[in-house]
């Protein structure tokens, strides 16, 4: 069932997988996150400044790219599960997503795909005076944007699921191998962010915005030619055919027997195929639950079954325990839907606030668009230190192993959030007033010397806290407690509440857009362009009170949750 194969599908006899296959893995997913963070930041400031669009609707069409290339992980783990295998499915969408990065490079470097950038300075950027970009400019650059963004759908999913395929089940330090797995993939995660907020921003400073594209797509390439060069070496696991199907055939066949009685006369038992190895394809059977006893129904096995009944009639055990281990798994994994709302709004909004601050370090000035860099660095000095002060320190106190379980290290990230978008607005409060006190209400692109950016490392940092301890806990719980065929899918839960927070972030700042503002009265919204004018402040404390609902619920959740 489980046995590791080699890449033609023939179970693997040599030594294979193990750390130096990961590493050429990492190299992948270090691409794809430098990749995704550089168009997350740059991309605004592009259709800005280049394309003449307004902040706002800029925002809201990378919130669009950031959430496709997240929700779409669905496809790719289906893909994977089900036909592909996740090696090919990498393959596949990989190259996809250097197509994508190829044609946005090109959008950027041919001036026939550009506006005319003749007598457009900063002040008529601000007026609006500015060439705006033709339809069919903004048709293309929409979309090679999703074209990108449909790329990353086979790569999100699969590149962790994949890398902890590697590591042997049988060995006795599987699950520490595993644990600290998943800390180095989110450090080379942190890495990609933080070569896309400094490297990348740097090129596009001093060689323009179509070498920044550029240089994106080069990395991209690069890790495309590492992976395949690893490819002797990986372990892979052999699609178990459709989990959907699978999922669809449990729910009809529980519908249709929902009026058989366990108590009947009629009834056999519990239906599960004899020996040792599942039905399924790549996965191991799986001991019966007494939760969710309405899907059992499925396995209920009548005398008028016969000896070989259809699967849309009856399933076995293990089929019909993958179905509750999904259900199981959704309520932590949409909890992080509100992290990534957060992560999405720093991302845009604390870009405006930047460029309102003085970004100078001593005789340095630090570029805007290198602000999110800061959580990038935060992670970086966190998941290096993991090990060897969190993990012995709450060793001590919960006597747990791991120091935390899992879904704790989720509600630890969970709380931190809290304080960051707390404190993110005490902050911008302050930084308003500031600018009304002192002149610069108007001034909206102009830095005020006497304000540092860097107040915004606080709120940086702790937010960089809450993903190491909530996304790379989300990702270890997802791959260790879903179903051995279903793994691609189960992981693409987090980048799926990815999605679908930047989405949330999109349909929020629309809400609070049409609420609040009113252009016939005079009265800027909350998220007016002109940050001075508007109420960041007031966005930040409703996301404070929203974050603070969805913990209580996490928590619930949690309590209630029993690991396999």
């Amino acid at each position: 069932g489980t046995t590791p194969v080699n890449i033609r599908g023939k179970p693997i006899l040599s030594k294979t997988g193990g750390w130096i296959a990961a590493f050429f893995i990492f190299g992948n997913e270090m691409a794809e996150r430098m990749a995704y963070f550089g168009l997350s930041v740059n991309m605004v400031a592009f259709m800005f400044y280049v394309m003449h669009r307004p902040f706002a609707s800029s925002a809201n069409a990378v919130n669009n790219f950031l959430g496709i290339s997240q929700a779409s992980s669905v496809l790719g783990g289906f893909l994977a599960d089900a036909y592909l295998g996740r090696y090919w499915t990498i393959a596949i969408f990989t190259t996809v997503y250097l197509v994508g990065l190829t044609g946005i490079t090109l959008a950027a470097t041919l001036s026939v795909l550009m506006p005319s950038q003749d007598h457009c300075d900063k002040l008529s950027l601000i007026l609006g005076g500015c060439e705006p970009a033709k339809s069919w400019q903004m048709t293309y650059l929409y979309t090679v944007l999703y074209i990108t963004a449909f790329g990353a759908a086979g790569i999100r999913p699969c590149v962790s699921s994949f890398g902890a395929d590697q590591f042997d089940e049988r060995s006795k330090d599987y699950k520490a191998h595993l644990e600290r797995f998943f800390n180095f993939f989110y450090l080379s995660v942190t890495i990609g962010a933080i070569v896309a907020f400094t490297m990348v921003v740097y090129v596009q400073m001093k060689h323009g915005w179509g070498s920044a594209f550029g240089s994106l797509a080069i990395a991209m390439g690069i890790s495309n030619v590492v992976f395949f060069v690893g490819t002797p070496l990986y372990r892979h696991r052999l699609p178990g055919g459709s989990p959907l199907t699978r999922v669809a055939q449990v729910l009809v066949a529980a519908v249709r027997k929902r009026h058989a009685s366990f108590s009947s006369s009629e009834f056999v038992g519990l239906y599960e195929v004899p020996g040792k190895h599942s039905a399924i394809k790549g996965s191991g059977k799986i001991a019966h639950t007494d939760d969710f006893r309405c899907l059992d129904k499925a396995a209920l096995q009548l005398k008028e079954d016969g000896a070989n009944p259809s699967p849309w009639r009856l399933c076995t055990v293990t089929q019909v325990e993958e179905v509750k281990i999904l259900i199981k798994l959704l309520p932590a994994s949409a909890c992080t839907i509100m992290l990534s709302v957060i992560l999405t709004e720093f991302l845009t909004l604390s870009v405006q606030q930047a460029y309102t601050l003085n970004t100078h370090m001593g005789h340095l000035k630090l570029p805007v668009t290198c602000m999110p860099v800061f959580p990038g660095l935060s992670i970086f000095l966190i998941l290096s230190l993991y090990y060897y002060t969190f993990v012995p320190l709450s060793r001590r106190i919960t006597g747990h192993p791991h120091g935390v379980s899992q879904l704790q290290r989720v509600g630890v990230g969970l709380a931190v959030s809290i304080l960051s978008v707390g404190w993110a607005g005490v902050f911008e409060r302050y930084r308003r007033n500031y600018a009304i006190k002192h002149g610069f209400e108007a001034l909206f692109l102009t830095a005020m010397p006497n304000l540092s950016a860097y107040w915004l490392l606080i709120q940086y940092c702790l937010i960089g806290i809450a993903e190491v301890f909530c996304l790379v806990g989300l990702l270890e719980f997802l791959y260790q407690e879903a179903p051995d065929a279903m793994r691609s899918i189960a992981s693409a839960y987090a980048a799926i509440a990815g999605g679908l927070g930047c989405f949330a972030a999109t349909i929020l700042n629309n809400i609070v857009e049409s609420i609040t503002g009113n252009d016939d009265e005079g009265r800027p919204s909350w998220l007016s362009q002109n940050i001075n004018k508007g109420r960041f402040d007031y966005l930040y404390w409703l996301l404070m009170v929203l974050s603070v609902v969805n913990f209580c619920v996490f928590v619930y959740s949690a309590r209630r949750y029993k690991y396999r």
